[in-house]
């Protein structure tokens, strides 16, 4: 039997119960399915073969796609908000989507970050962007910024972040760096409200290094939203293409035009 593992936040008893629901429809189908609460319980039993179904918002598929990447999985995400730039599934359609998914193996490719730190051996993902900022309010951070060997820039900021395709919708769009259509083999650097100095993005290709550099002050680095460690003075982040890519179903188009308009509307954006 083909296997589907949906995934949701335990406080969302709209995801659970579709989960539910959509569950006993598949189970005729004769799919096997279980539901995996990403505040809850442990790592799944899962493997590459799992199709993983995302039922909630951006941050429940942005935990969702991690897990799916650990196992080389394929996940399908689908929306229970108003409004995702990451999701193109409406709960309405879930089944007939999984169904598809599992008869086949279309995907898009999303590249993802491979972060590690100077001094640690600490090895991090993330979907939508990697973020070096300010450790206290009120304060800047000074950030040397490198793309392989050559030297940027150094800013003075709340924080300089390196952005995918896929994230250019999130954080690096309100920090005003631009939106770039998700399959392009680029990366994304940005500052934070720089303080006195250029504040454009840097657009660079996807095989570069970008090294992100603490100048005098300890920062924080923020990936896909989550703390995953500090820097001292002195020591930098290094970011590069994750040698395996997030493999979303592509079950139906992504119109990011009308998606950016409705958010510009609503005021989501």
């Amino acid at each position: 039997m083909s296997q589907l593992l949906f995934t949701a936040f335990s406080n969302r008893a709209d995801a659970v119960q579709l989960a539910q629901e959509a569950g006993r429809q598949l189970h005729d189908e004769g799919v096997t399915t279980r539901l995996h609460l990403l505040d809850v319980d442990a790592t799944p039993d899962v493997d590459a073969s799992t199709l993983v179904v995302s039922l909630g918002g951006d941050g429940t598929f942005l935990k969702s796609a991690r897990l799916a990447h650990a196992l080389g999985a394929r996940v399908l995400a689908v929306n229970l908000g108003r409004l995702g730039f990451l999701l193109n599934v409406p709960s309405n359609e879930v089944v007939a989507d999984a169904k598809f998914a599992l008869s086949g193996d279309d995907v898009v490719e999303r590249l993802a970050l491979l972060i590690s730190v100077s001094g640690t051996n600490l090895e991090e993902f993330a979907l939508n962007e990697v973020v070096v900022e300010r450790a206290h309010a009120g304060h800047m951070v000074r950030v040397k910024t490198f793309v392989d060997d050559d030297e940027f820039l150094t800013y003075s900021a709340d924080g300089v972040m390196v952005a995918t395709p896929t994230g250019s919708t999130g954080y690096n769009f309100s920090a005003g760096g631009p939106v770039v259509e998700a399959t392009l083999p680029v990366m994304i650097l940005t500052p934070v409200a720089p303080h006195f100095t250029i504040d454009r993005s840097i657009v660079v290709a996807d095989d570069k290094v970008i090294r992100l550099v603490a100048q005098d002050k300890p920062a924080i680095i923020v990936a896909d939203g989550q703390d995953i460690g500090s820097l001292d003075a002195g020591q930098f982040v290094e970011v590069r293409k994750s040698p395996s890519p997030v493999r979303v179903v592509a079950t139906r188009s992504f119109d990011l035009a009308s998606r950016l308009h409705e958010g510009l509307r609503e005021g989501h954006a």
